[in-house]
């Protein structure tokens, strides 16, 4: 009995011992376990001026940028969208929410978001695009040198009337007036339209300006083209032509039997006649670039600001043929891609 009551005894004293050294492992194991928690993921803020269903091909490149650098949404980075849905009155809000989020980096999708970017966030760096030259309409002070936040591409498209005019001369030799579209509301209205002046006047071009800002004005500014017995239009470069009023220019031109050039392939792809300009996904993926580097510790001073440097020429045979027009065997040769 003694020795079962022994036994039973020290098998008692054996479970508090166990009790004893398993309740202690677990109160030192508990600090490790808080220790070993993953940290949370840095944030990557994003604001854009449209909506995320137009920039679904832009932001697919973008997210191959930061793939470069080793970060995924979702695995060890987190990225935050706002939308402004083409209502920039939205944007210095949407921009004042992200950056109360101090994330990691601000992507700013072109002039309006960069601007509202800039004043919302001083101390955050900031990776826009832009619509022209950044130091142009002042989003940076020098594109090597800088000691602020804020570093990206711009998307030299302003500037590129010239090159656009002379092509729509090779399209139609007979071109006497060409119209402008363009939108008196951003920032580079009135360097787009003295390009365009300038341009027109070297290739002794009759030029029609025609800003527009909404809906109604755009089918006014067409119809009032076709009036001049205009058979060219220069598409000026502006967030509201090329996301939101993209389609009703390419069925207005379509319908007013005008030749058109866009500053972008996305416009050609959605049936715009040809296009000539900075290849958008490639600038797209370069700022990824630029805020995985930040990600890893770089600095917006570290990363100096650039200029696009690949553009393309876009041709869509079918809108050519609808338009009746025989594309040149030059134009053929120049293009980059043609559109079916």
């Amino acid at each position: 009995m003694n020795r079962r009551n022994g036994r039973a005894a020290g098998a008692s004293g054996m479970s508090r011992r166990e009790l004893v050294m398993l309740a202690g492992g677990a109160a030192l194991a508990r600090p490790l376990e808080a220790h070993a928690q993953p940290a949370a993921m840095p944030v990557v803020a994003f604001l854009g001026g449209a909506s995320a269903q137009s920039y679904a091909g832009l932001l697919a490149a973008f997210q191959r940028g930061l793939g470069e650098g080793g970060y995924v949404d979702g695995r060890n980075v987190t990225i935050d969208y706002r939308w402004a849905d083409n209502q920039q009155d939205r944007l210095p809000v949407l921009a004042a929410e992200l950056a109360r989020r101090a994330p990691a980096v601000i992507v700013a999708g072109d002039n309006a978001p960069a601007f509202a970017a800039k004043k919302a966030a001083p101390k955050i760096p900031i990776v826009f695009t832009t619509n022209g030259d950044p130091l142009y309409i002042e989003l940076v002070t020098s594109f090597s040198r800088r000691d602020g936040n804020l570093t990206g591409v711009g998307l030299a498209s302003g500037n590129l009337a010239a090159k656009r005019m002379g092509l729509l001369r090779e399209l139609l030799p007979q071109l006497q007036v060409v119209g402008l579209l363009v939108d008196p509301s951003i920032q580079s209205y009135a360097s787009q339209r003295r390009d365009a002046q300038q341009a027109a006047r070297a290739l002794g071009l009759k030029l029609s300006v025609l800003p527009a800002a909404s809906e109604r004005e755009i089918d006014a500014a067409l119809a009032a083209l076709a009036q001049q017995r205009a058979r060219a239009l220069l598409v000026s470069a502006s967030p509201y032509f090329t996301w939101s009023r993209r389609d009703q220019i390419i069925a207005a031109a379509a319908r007013q039997a005008i030749a058109a050039i866009y500053p972008l392939r996305e416009q050609v792809a959605a049936g715009g006649l040809m296009s000539f300009g900075p290849e958008l996904s490639d600038t797209y993926r370069r700022i990824g670039v630029y805020a995985g580097k930040i990600l890893k510790g770089a600095t917006a001073a570290d990363l100096p600001a650039e200029q696009s440097s690949r553009f393309e020429l876009v041709l869509n045979r079918t809108t050519a043929r609808a338009l009746g027009l025989e594309v040149p065997a030059r134009l053929h040769a120049l293009a980059d891609q043609f559109v079916e």
